[in-house]
């Protein structure tokens, strides 16, 4: 984000987070009770603070397209562990359109020169299944009857700050200059980014179904494209056309209902 001091993107994540987690929690001054205290801080972890710092490694060390691909191996993850976590019956379906949009987001942004690093990956495939596996817990324990999706929100936006502030000071040092232009950036970073975001994202995962939900990160790197075409006039080949139509299909096909077998009898 061109508002944003360079080289902190550690800082950035817990201006997203923590601030966003207080106000939240100012204003509906609720708190987790009970067993609620560690999922809280559980989901917080998983959701925001070490899918964060694994997507910054990855981010690091990695080209924005290698970055992307590997991201979009989330609703493969949450396929999996919906039969593990879940007991959900295996889906071929889900599985299908998964890898359709693995390839179709690789088809989009990987480049011919893609140069690949191991940490990078390994930090890569990190961040996608600590999400894929915050996703499905959160599906699991759901959230308790009386609480809103803005409480649920400040809880895990709170943790996943506090999970993000020794690591920050640990790997960038101190923080850097903030002057005006830079505090515009964290406000828009941290009310729209974080606290406006994950309140409408925790709404939504508790009125659909967790794969539904996890095929949608597809959509930020076709974003991305889209974006780079209109705004700094990059253009889309045949290939890369082909790959948005696939990872589009995937990201439709993950909202419809899996097509049932069941034969009328004779």
């Amino acid at each position: 984000m061109p508002l944003l001091p360079p080289g902190h993107p550690l800082f950035a994540g817990l201006l997203r987070a923590l601030p966003a987690g207080v106000i939240a929690l100012a204003i509906t001054r609720t708190l987790p009770r009970g067993a609620w205290w560690w999922k809280a801080a559980a989901l917080g972890v998983l959701n925001i603070g070490l899918l964060t710092a694994l997507l910054f490694v990855s981010a690091e060390r990695l080209p924005g397209g290698v970055a992307a691909t590997l991201a979009a191996a989330q609703p493969l993850i949450v396929a999996l562990l919906a039969v593990a976590v879940l007991h959900e019956r295996p889906s071929a379906w889900r599985l299908a359109w998964g890898v359709t949009g693995v390839v179709g987001v690789s088809l989009v942004v990987l480049g011919p020169s893609a140069a690949l690093d191991f940490t990078g990956i390994v930090a890569g495939l990190g961040s996608a299944a600590s999400m894929a596996f915050g996703l499905t817990l959160t599906k699991r324990w759901g959230r308790p009857a009386e609480v809103g999706a803005t409480a649920f929100a400040a809880w895990q936006l709170t943790a996943g700050g506090l999970f993000l502030l020794p690591v920050t000071l640990l790997v960038e040092g101190p923080p850097p200059a903030i002057d005006p232009t830079a505090a515009l950036g964290y406000l828009w970073l941290g009310l729209v980014g974080g606290l406006i975001a994950y309140v409408l994202w925790f709404r939504g995962l508790g009125t659909l179904p967790v794969s539904s939900v996890a095929v949608l990160v597809l959509l930020s790197p076709l974003v991305a494209a889209v974006l780079g075409a209109v705004l700094l006039g990059q253009t889309l080949g045949p290939i890369q056309l082909v790959g948005f139509g696939l990872a589009l299909a995937a990201i439709v096909a993950g909202q419809l209902p899996e097509p049932t077998t069941d034969r009328t009898p004779e």
